[in-house]
C-alpha cells in the first residue's frame, strides 16, 4: 500500500476502466507474446493483475501498474531486486524479460509479465514452517543489506502516521462527531511510535519485501516462494517479520523464536527492532484506512470494500486504535 494517500488526481472515468479484454490481449502481443484469448482477472486492487493464456505455452501473469503511483525508475529497481534475489536461488517470482525489457508501455499503461506460479498459504501454526520462513527471510535480508535502493521509498513513520492521519481529517473522511476521539487516540499512538523508533535507532535500513503478509507467500511441495515485491522499500528487518506473528503474547513469542531460529542462520537480527513491532502495526492500521479512502475514486474499491467509510466502520476503527494503545504500552517480545 502507499505510504501517503496521494490519490490519482483523476476526475471522471477511472483509467483502469480502459482495461478491456481486447486491450489486455494487445498488451501481451505488444511484448512479443502470442495470446490465445484466455483471460482471468486475479484478486488485486492497487494494480490490476490478470492470467492470460499463451499459444503453445504456459499462461502468463500480466500486471498493469496503477497510473501515477511509481516512477519507471522505481519499478525497474523493484524488478532488479527480484532478479538479484532469484539469481541467488532465493525463491521469488521475478518479471520476465522480453527483448531485454521487463517494463513495457502500451496505450498509456505500464505493465510487466510474470510466470504463473501457484501454491497455497503457509501453515503458520507449524514450527517447522516458521523456521523455514525464517531461513528464507534471513537469506533475503542478507541480499537486501548488500546494496541500497536509490529510487524506492523508505519506511517513514511521519508520512505513514501523521501524514495519513492528517489527510483523513482534512479530507473529511472522519465523521464530525468522532474527530476529537480519533485525533486524541492517534496523537497518543503517534507519540508512542516516535518513542519506539527512537528506542530502535541504530542499524541502517535494508532493502525489504515491505508487505510480507501470508498472502504474499505461496507454498508448494518444494517449499515457499515469495510474490509481489510491489511494496519493496528500505526499512528495519522486523517489517518483514511482524505480519507473520498472530495471537496472544505467548503465542507470538513462540512464533518469533521459531522464525529467528531460522533467520539468524543467515542474517543477524537486532533485538532493538522488537520495539518497532507494535509501532509498525499502528502505522499499518492508520495507513490502511487512508489507502482505502485515497482509492475511493477507483470503482473496484466501493464494490470490494462495501463496509468502508460508514459510521460503524469508523467506530470500530477508533476502538481498534484504542486497543492498540494498550498493545503499544507492553514491553517488546522477548528473544
Amino acid at each position: 500500500m502507499n505510504e501517503t494517500p496521494a490519490g490519482d488526481g483523476i476526475s471522471g472515468e477511472h483509467p483502469f476502466a480502459a482495461l478491456q479484454p481486447a486491450l489486455l490481449l494487445d498488451m501481451l502481443e505488444s511484448a512479443g507474446v502470442r495470446a490465445d484469448g484466455r483471460l482471468l482477472a486475479l484478486n488485486s486492487y492497487e494494480n490490476r493483475v490478470y492470467q492470460l493464456g499463451v499459444e503453445d505455452d504456459a499462461p502468463l501473469i500480466l500486471k498493469v501498474y496503477r497510473p501515477g503511483r511509481w516512477s519507471d525508475a522505481s519499478i525497474l529497481e523493484e524488478h532488479a531486486f527480484a532478479d538479484e534475489l532469484a539469481a541467488l536461488d532465493i525463491p521469488v517470482v521475478p518479471p520476465l524479460a522480453t527483448d531485454g525489457r521487463t517494463l513495457h508501455h502500451a496505450s498509456g499503461f505500464r505493465f510487466g509479465l510474470y510466470p504463473c506460479h501457484g501454491g497455497h498459504a503457509p501453515e503458520l501454526d507449524d514450527a517447522d514452517t516458521r523456521e523455514w520462513l525464517g531461513r528464507l527471510l534471513g537469506r533475503l535480508h542478507a541480499v537486501g543489506e548488500a546494496a541500497s535502493f536509490r529510487h524506492r521509498s523508505a519506511i517513514d513513520p511521519d508520512a505513514m502516521g501523521k501524514g495519513n492521519r492528517d489527510w483523513l481529517l482534512e479530507s473529511g473522511w472522519i465523521p464530525p462527531a468522532m474527530e476529537t476521539g480519533y485525533r486524541q487516540v492517534t496523537d497518543e499512538l503517534l507519540s508512542g511510535v516516535d518513542a519506539a523508533f527512537h528506542q530502535a535507532d541504530g542499524r541502517s535500513p535494508i532493502r525489504l519485501h515491505g508487505d510480507l503478509h501470508p498472502g504474499n507467500i505461496l507454498w508448494t511441495d518444494h517449499g515457499p516462494h515469495i510474490v509481489d515485491l510491489d511494496d519493496s522499500r528500505s526499512g528495519p528487518a522486523v517489517q518483514d517479520i511482524w505480519m507473520l506473528l498472530s495471537g496472544g503474547r505467548e503465542e507470538r513469542t513462540v512464533q518469533l523464536a521459531d522464525l529467528l531460529a531460522g533467520y539468524e542462520r543467515f542474517h543477524d537480527f537486532d533485538p532493538r527492532e522488537l520495539h518497532l513491532l507494535e509501532a509498525l502495526r499502528t502505522l499499518r492500521l492508520i495507513s490502511y484506512a487512508a489507502w482505502l479512502a485515497s482509492r475511493w475514486d477507483d470503482p473496484a474499491f466501493p464494490v470490494a470494500f462495501t463496509w468502508f467509510g460508514t459510521e460503524r466502520y469508523w467506530e470500530d476503527h477508533v476502538l481498534t486504535l484504542r486497543e492498540q494503545v494498550a498493545a503499544m504500552q507492553e514491553p517488546p517480545l522477548p528473544v
